[in-house]
């Protein structure tokens, strides 16, 4: 048993657990709602690989152009979580209102964890 008294789960439990969370947001800049879901693990390493750059001397860079488009190209889904956006996408994601964007990326990294205060 472990400390909740259930028993550690299987590997078909973990593996079959609907753990993606998904969430309407009100967009008033577009004028309707879009979803916004969680990232998985994937899609997460993806999206911290993409903010780092290493140079021909070692040394680590952050990258930060089009951060919220590259963030919401990995989340913003249809009602059943299925993304909406590709890689192509994000340059012309990044063009759009600067406000909605803001708006729908603190949902993104409030549902992935990815706050400065949950990555402490």
């Amino acid at each position: 048993m472990d400390a909740t008294g259930k028993g550690a789960l299987t590997r078909e439990q973990m593996l079959s657990a609907l753990d993606v969370q998904i969430e309407p947001l009100f967009v008033p800049e577009w004028g309707g709602t879009v979803y916004v879901r969680s990232l998985d693990g994937k899609g997460r390493d993806r999206f911290e690989g993409s903010r780092v750059r290493v140079d021909g001397h070692g040394k680590i860079e952050l990258l930060h152009d089009n951060t919220r488009a590259r963030l919401l190209a990995l989340t913003v889904c249809d009602a059943d979580g299925a993304l909406l956006f590709t890689e192509e996408d994000i340059e012309l994601l990044g063009k759009k209102n600067a406000a909605a964007l803001d708006r729908i990326f603190d949902v993104a990294q409030r549902l992935s964890a990815l706050r400065p205060a949950d990555v402490e």
